[in-house]
C-alpha cells in the first residue's frame, strides 16, 4: 500500500489541502488503488502548497501545487509510483529551496505525522529529554549556556542566563511559559512548529522545567491560531497519557505538567509581562521592571519565559551536545534561525539557515525576487516595528550585532518584501497607526506619541511646513525610543526613521546626501 502525505498546516489548508486529500481518497477508491493518507506538517515551500508527497522505493516524490481537479490526471499518470507529471517537483529532499537549508529545529517538519508519538520517537524524539533526565540540573543549564542559544523572540537575550537565574531562585513554585503569541507581520515559524511538530516544543519545555525546578508550564497561543491551539492541546493530552508529561516524566519520578492558554487578541501581549498579566486573567498591560520575571513572574513566582523557537531548539542541543549547535552561526549569534519570507515575494516560505546568511541571498536566491516581477524597493526585517533595510545593507550578514550596528533588528526572523510601487511614507504612517491601535496605554510616549505620530506624518505628506514637521517627527521618535516602557513604543520609531532616512523622496523631502550638498 502506497503512503501519500498531504499537509494539515494552516497555509496548506488555506489553499485547499483538505479538498485535495478528500479527492485523493475518493479517486483512489474509485480506481481500486490502495493508499494510506497521512496529514503531515508543511515543508514551508508555500508557493507549492498543497504539496503532495508519495513514498516510493527511491524516497518521497513531491507534486505541487495540487488542486482537487488535478487528482484524476495525477493518478492516471502514475503518481503513486512517483512517475513524471507537469506538477512533479522530483525528490522532495532534492528541491533546491529545501536542500540548501540547515534544518535543525525544523528537521522533522513535513517528514512526520505531527501527532504520532511513534513518528516523533523514530526521528530523534525525546533523546534530549532523556539525556537531561540523566544529568544534574546545573549541567542542563550549562549546556544551554554553552550552546550560545539566544532568545528567538526578538530580544536575543541568552536563554541560559534566564534559566540560570530561575534555577538559582528560591521558591516553592516555579513556572515555564512559552510565548506563542506570534503577532509580527510576515512570521509563521511558531505556528508551523505547533501545528507540524508539537512534541519538539513539549520536549523543550519539559527540559526547561527539569533544569530550573519548575513542575508546571503554560503555552500562550494567539487566538488567531485555532489549528495550533487544537494541535497543541491534543499533543499535550497524548504526551501525558504516554507518560512523557505528568507526575513521572519518562518514568523519572519528576513532574512536569503543561497546558495551553489562548490569548485574547492583543499584539502587546507578545511582550512578556503583558502576557503574564493575561495568563493570570487580567488585562494585558505591561509591567514595570524590575522585578524581572525570572525572579517574580507568573503569579509572582520565578518564571522562565522563552518563545517557541527558543524552546524548540533545546532538544537538539541536549541530544547532540552544545558544541554541535554552537558550530552553526557566527560571532555571538549561534545556531540557526527559521527565516520567514513574506510580502511581495515569488517563493514565500520558511528557510532555516545558520546566522550569517545575507538578506540578498534569502530574498533572491531562495525567494526568487518579487512576485510582481518589479524591482525590490525595501525589505522590512523583524516584524511590523522592524527597520526597512535599504539595498546598501542587503549583503550585511544576518547577525544580531551586525544588524544592531546600523539600527536594525533581526527579531523573530520575519522578512517582508516590498517592490518599487510601495509608498514608504504611508508604510511609516502605518507603523505609528499600528502602535496607536495596539498600545496597552500604560505609558505616555507610546499611547500619545503614536497618535501624534500619525498626525505629524499626515502633515509631512500634505506638505504643511514640511521641514519643521520632519524635525518634530524625529524628536517625537526620540522620545518614544527612549521613554517607552516596553518595545511596543520603543521600536515603533524603527520603521519610521528608516523610511525617512532611506526613502526621503516618498515624504517629499531631499535625500540625506542631497541635503548635505
Amino acid at each position: 500500500m502506497t503512503t501519500v502525505y498531504v499537509p494539515r498546516d494552516s497555509a496548506a489548508l488555506a489553499v485547499g489541502a483538505d479538498e485535495v486529500a478528500a479527492a485523493l481518497q475518493a479517486q483512489a477508491a474509485l480506481l481500486g488503488l490502495p493508499l494510506t493518507l497521512v496529514r503531515n506538517g508543511s515543508r514551508g515551500l508555500f508557493w507549492l502548497e498543497p504539496l503532495v508527497e508519495v513514498v516510493t522505493p527511491a524516497g518521497r516524490i513531491a507534486y505541487g501545487p495540487v488542486t482537487p481537479e488535478d487528482v484524476p490526471a495525477l493518478l492516471a499518470a502514475g503518481m503513486l509510483q512517483g512517475r513524471p507529471h507537469a506538477l512533479c517537483q522530483g525528490a522532495t529532499e532534492a528541491i533546491p529551496y529545501l536542500a540548501r537549508q540547515e534544518r535543525l529545529t525544523f528537521a522533522r517538519m513535513g517528514v512526520t505525522d505531527p501527532l504520532s508519538l511513534a513518528d516523533y520517537e523514530a526521528h530523534e524524539g525525546w533523546q534530549g529529554l532523556d539525556r537531561a533526565l540523566a544529568m544534574e540540573q546545573a549541567a542542563v543549564v550549562q549546556a544551554v549556556l554553552d550552546s550560545g542559544l539566544r532568545g528567538r523572540g526578538g530580544a536575543a537575550f541568552p536563554a541560559g542566563i534566564k534559566w540560570k537565574t530561575v534555577a538559582g531562585a528560591s521558591a516553592a513554585q516555579k513556572y515555564v511559559v512559552c510565548n506563542a503569541d506570534e503577532g509580527d507581520s510576515g512570521t509563521f515559524s511558531d505556528r508551523m512548529t505547533m501545528e507540524g511538530d508539537p512534541y519538539v516544543l513539549i520536549e523543550g519545555m519539559a527540559i526547561a522545567g527539569l533544569a530550573v525546578g519548575a513542575d508546571r508550564g503554560y503555552v500562550y497561543i494567539r487566538s488567531e491560531y485555532p489549528h495550533a491551539v487544537a494541535t497543541m492541546r491534543e499533543a499535550i493530552q497524548r504526551a501525558t497519557q504516554a507518560g512523557v508529561l505528568g507526575d513521572h516524566v519518562r518514568g523519572s519520578g519528576r513532574a512536569f505538567h503543561l497546558e495551553v492558554r489562548k490569548a485574547a487578541g492583543a499584539y502587546v501581549c507578545g511582550e512578556e509581562t503583558a502576557m503574564l498579566e493575561s495568563i493570570e486573567g487580567k488585562r494585558g498591560i505591561v509591567r514595570a521592571k524590575p522585578p524581572l520575571p525570572a525572579l517574580a513572574g507568573l503569579f509572582g513566582q520565578p518564571t522562565v519565559i522563552n518563545n517557541v523557537i527558543s524552546l524548540a531548539s533545546v532538544p537538539i542541543i541536549l541530544a547532540r551536545g552544545a558544541a554541535f549547535y554552537r558550530d552553526y552561526g557566527m560571532g555571538r549569534s549561534r545556531g540557526t534561525l527559521p527565516f520567514q519570507l513574506a510580502g511581495n515575494i515569488l517563493h514565500g516560505g520558511l528557510v532555516e539557515k545558520a546566522f550569517g546568511v545575507s538578506l540578498r541571498e534569502l530574498v533572491f536566491d531562495y525567494g526568487g525576487g518579487t512576485r510582481s516581477g518589479r524591482p525590490v524597493k525595501a525589505i522590512q526585517v523583524g516584524g511590523p516595528l522592524g527597520t526597512y533595510v535599504p539595498e546598501a545593507k542587503w549583503d550585511v550578514p544576518l547577525d544580531y550585532e551586525a544588524y544592531a550596528a546600523f539600527g536594525a533588528v533581526v527579531g523573530h526572523g520575519g522578512i517582508v518584501v516590498h517592490d518599487d510601487t510601495a509608498d514608504m511614507a504611508q508604510l511609516a504612517r502605518y507603523a505609528m497607526e499600528f502602535c496607536a491601535l495596539e498600545s496597552c496605554g500604560k505609558c505616555t510616549p507610546c499611547r500619545i506619541g503614536s497618535t501624534r505620530g500619525v498626525e505629524v506624518i499626515d502633515r509631512v505628506i500634505r506638505g504643511d511646513n514640511r521641514a519643521q514637521q520632519v524635525m518634530l517627527l524625529r524628536d517625537l521618535c526620540d522620545t518614544m525610543l527612549h521613554g517607552s516602557l516596553c518595545a511596543m513604543g520603543g521600536m515603533t520609531p524603527y520603521p519610521v526613521l528608516s523610511a525617512l532616512e532611506h526613502y526621503a523622496e516618498d515624504f517629499g523631502i531631499a535625500a540625506p546626501q542631497q541635503r548635505a550638498a
